[in-house]
């Protein structure tokens, strides 16, 4: 089973009073290939200066993960297929709401790829949503959540 690791890091700041809540919640987060990207919680979650707003939050990772998981199994079924890709751009959005049981979660994510072919041979948009659907069912992120992910995509550019 492969391993995949993320560290994340915290140090309280010099006059920050944690005992009142007055405190930065800016961290960050260093992945095994070295990069290290600054987290915050969302501004809306926690204001500044107590947040980062230059700072990724986790439901912003969460969608980007969601996102990039879909487009990578997408490239690659696209690919076995015989299309050729020349973009792929996704703005997707994520809710957070009420579960039934009143805890607060992400419940949806929408995926909204726009994707552009080139080549000899361009997919039909049937063969485009066939594409998305093996690659939200291929993708391991999708996989492990319970948060329902649409894809609204609209018709793709040649």
């Amino acid at each position: 089973m492969a391993k995949h690791i993320a560290t994340v890091s915290w140090t309280r700041r010099d006059g920050d009073d944690f005992a009142s809540g007055k405190y930065s919640r800016a961290h960050h987060w260093t992945f095994d290939g070295g990069q290290v990207v600054p987290g915050s919680p969302a501004p809306s979650v926690v204001p500044a200066p107590m947040s980062d707003p230059a700072g990724v939050d986790p439901e912003e990772a969460f969608v980007a993960s969601l996102s990039s998981c879909h487009m990578l199994f997408f490239l690659y079924h696209a690919q076995r297929a015989g299309f050729s890709v020349a973009s792929y751009t996704d703005e997707a959005e994520g809710a957070l709401g009420k579960r039934s049981d009143g805890r607060t979660a992400m419940v949806r994510v929408a995926l909204r790829p726009v994707v552009a072919f080139d080549g000899e041979t361009a997919p039909t948009p049937e063969q485009v949503a066939e594409l998305h659907h093996h690659a939200h069912e291929s993708c391991f992120i999708a996989n492990s959540v319970a948060t329902e992910i649409v894809i609204e995509t609209p018709a793709s550019a040649t």
